[in-house]
């Protein structure tokens, strides 16, 4: 069983490992290629920005290619997209055509952050969701920790070496598009094309010993095409609380300051004292910290649950995000600000870097999962954008008043709100089938 099921996640996953590494890699090149292109603070969050444009659009346009072609299909699609993308960025020779290829390569990973995590959590057996649905995560974690290391080790490759960086993903995108033809397509989308056969032979792969006949029944019952084909059953009961949930979870995930520090710690460690060779190297710390507790995440995520998690790391970002502040406030230099960055991180890789991807991925009823996936990603690509754009401007803009604390001063209060909003409006699901967390949703609904 385990076999195939690691096999399909593994491969499926590296969708993850190119969302991280495409997402993070502009982090160690954006001091070169903004002298490149001479770039002022504006441009640099534009240049930023410009992939998670893409990341936007490829979010929200990808729930009815998901459900009309299957979510294999697509991924197949979302690696193409990244392979030029990595390419066209690197050889760009204006800054238009680099921001055009940057969206490129976020239209891919908009799409592949929706349907990777969404693939895995429908093939995965109830017992062992939530630990590969994390592989998703620990493949961006990975991904982010290969783009710092990349970055680093291509620092002194001359004058192109921003050049190289961006290349360098096109490693993994081209192996990530071969080894997807090796991956079978997912047994719920099966289902809904009325393909039972294929759907049985795929369940007995990836989970032999399980009562088959009967989850097969279970995932037909939860089906109605009429749902399936409609947008507008989205925004009606019982689903519509499920759409603003998921929606207001995509927004406090990045008003956590995660991805700011993913795309800007190089900036902020330099603005704190650090040469910029040192500032890399701190960068590949805040991944590596990352790597270790998404790993302690994955151990632990089907054994205390997701709902605990989100509750726990909340309590603790809040902390070092508050002491981050201060320290940068109070002129507070050097390694102490390093110690409570990496005890923000730590926090939010246990927490929500590792829930996140596994609560979208099983939260929505078969019926609207692909399209209600989509919607609570779109949330959380457009407030990535967001933040990532207005960080640099906002940390220009009052660096005499000490807007980078600023603004980890307002990271720090959205994440003290998010504890009592998951407490609230969040249910456990470690466990449960997917069909049986949909009854619950039903019955509190």
């Amino acid at each position: 069983m385990k076999t195939r099921l690691f096999l399909y996640s593994f491969v499926t996953a590296l969708g993850g490992f190119l969302f991280g590494f495409d997402t993070a890699v502009i982090n160690g090149a954006l001091p070169f290629f903004s002298s490149h292109f001479n770039l002022d603070e504006g441009l640099q969050g534009f240049a930023v920005g410009s992939a998670l444009f893409g990341c936007v659009v490829g979010a929200i346009t990808i729930g009815r290619p998901g459900d009309k072609y299957g979510r294999r299909t697509m991924l197949i699609w979302m690696a193409i997209l990244m392979f030029i993308s990595a390419i066209g960025s690197g050889i760009a020779e204006n800054f238009t055509m680099f921001v055009i290829y940057r969206i490129i390569g976020g239209l891919g990973v908009g799409g592949a952050s929706v349907l990777s995590p969404m693939y895995i959590s429908e093939i995965s057996p109830a017992e062992y969701r939530g630990r590969f649905t994390i592989t998703f995560q620990l493949a961006i974690v990975l991904g982010i920790l290969f783009a710092f290391l990349s970055d680093y080790i291509l620092i002194d490759t001359g004058a192109n070496n921003w050049r190289w960086m961006f290349i360098a993903e096109g490693i993994p995108a081209i192996i990530f598009l071969v080894l997807l033809f090796f991956v079978s397509k997912s047994p719920r989308w099966l289902v809904k094309n009325n393909n039972f056969e294929e759907a049985r032979k795929v369940l007995l792969q990836v989970n032999p010993k399980g009562e088959i006949e009967n989850l097969l029944e279970e995932i037909k019952k939860s089906i109605n095409t009429e749902v399936v084909d409609h947008f507008k059953y989205l925004f009606q009961k019982p689903y519509l609380k499920l759409i603003v949930i998921g929606v207001f979870v995509g927004m406090f995930n990045q008003f956590t300051g995660i991805n700011v520090v993913m795309y800007y710690s190089s900036n902020i460690f330099i603005s704190a004292g650090f040469s910029t060779g040192s500032a890399l190297g701190q960068s590949v710390m805040v991944g590596l910290t990352n790597l270790i507790f998404t790993i302690v995440a994955m151990l632990l995520i089907d054994k205390i649950g997701r709902k605990f998690m989100l509750l726990f790391g909340a309590v603790g970002m809040s902390i070092f995000l508050a002491l981050f502040s201060y320290f940068y406030i109070s002129q507070i230099e050097g390694y102490i600000l390093l110690i409570a960055l990496l005890g923000f991180v730590a926090c939010f890789a246990f927490s929500q870097g590792a829930v996140i991807w596994v609560l979208l991925a099983e939260m929505y009823p078969n019926n609207i999962r692909a399209r209600g996936s989509s919607i609570a990603s779109f949330s959380l690509w457009t407030f990535n954008t967001l933040t990532a754009f207005l960080f640099p401007i906002v940390a220009s803009t009052f660096q005499g008043s000490n807007g980078i604390a600023y603004a980890f001063m307002f990271y720090t209060g959205m994440t003290i709100l998010s504890y009592f909003f998951y407490k609230k409006y969040l249910i456990e699901t470690k466990g449960k089938t997917l069909e049986e967390i949909e009854k619950h949703w039903n019955s509190v609904n």
